[in-house]
């Protein structure tokens, strides 16, 4: 029958008094084998970018344009306005001040209205990575592109079958 695993953890949370937390729990002979890890280099092989998609809506005013022939007739027709208001302005003794030109026409449209027009982003939320280290190929995700090398943690621990592994200090 196995002891329960809460009271070797407290023990294990008084690590100078381990021998004998174990001795009153039952447990004989138990190994704590302290986890060894270095940090080294893998050789990065891909590097892909998972993408998260925005989709959102702007409101637009789309118009026709109205044909040749309706936009040359107004603009004859502002052109002989213009004329009227220029002769009256002379008329009335203005003839000093310059004349400032007749706005050109504001708008040759027609048929307006507001639309919701669709919009999709496209942004990098993280990168799948392709590497291998030691002759050994592994995946995985990573918020940045890592670049040629990535560093990763290695750990080595001996298997040991009811052993308590604790990680280095």
């Amino acid at each position: 029958m196995r002891p329960p695993l809460l009271p070797i953890f407290t023990c294990l949370l008084a690590w100078h008094a381990l021998p004998a937390c174990a001795a009153e729990q039952g447990v004989a002979n138990r190994v704590v084998v302290i986890e060894n890890v270095k940090l080294d280099y893998a050789q990065v092989l891909n590097v892909e970018p998972v993408y998260q998609t925005l989709r959102a809506t702007r409101t637009e005013e789309q118009c026709e344009p109205s044909s040749e022939a309706e936009v040359a007739a107004s603009g004859r027709m502002e052109e002989r306005i213009s004329k009227v208001v220029d002769s009256v302005k002379d008329i009335f003794g203005r003839r000093h001040e310059p004349v400032a030109p007749t706005p050109a026409p504001t708008s040759t449209r027609r048929n307006c209205k507001i639309v919701e027009v669709p919009r999709e982003f496209r942004r990098p939320i993280a990168y799948d990575v392709d590497y291998v280290y030691k002759g050994t190929k592994y995946r995985s995700r990573l918020p940045d592109d890592p670049g040629n090398r990535l560093r990763v943690r290695v750990s080595v621990t001996p298997y040991i079958a009811d052993a308590v592994v604790v990680p280095p200090r």
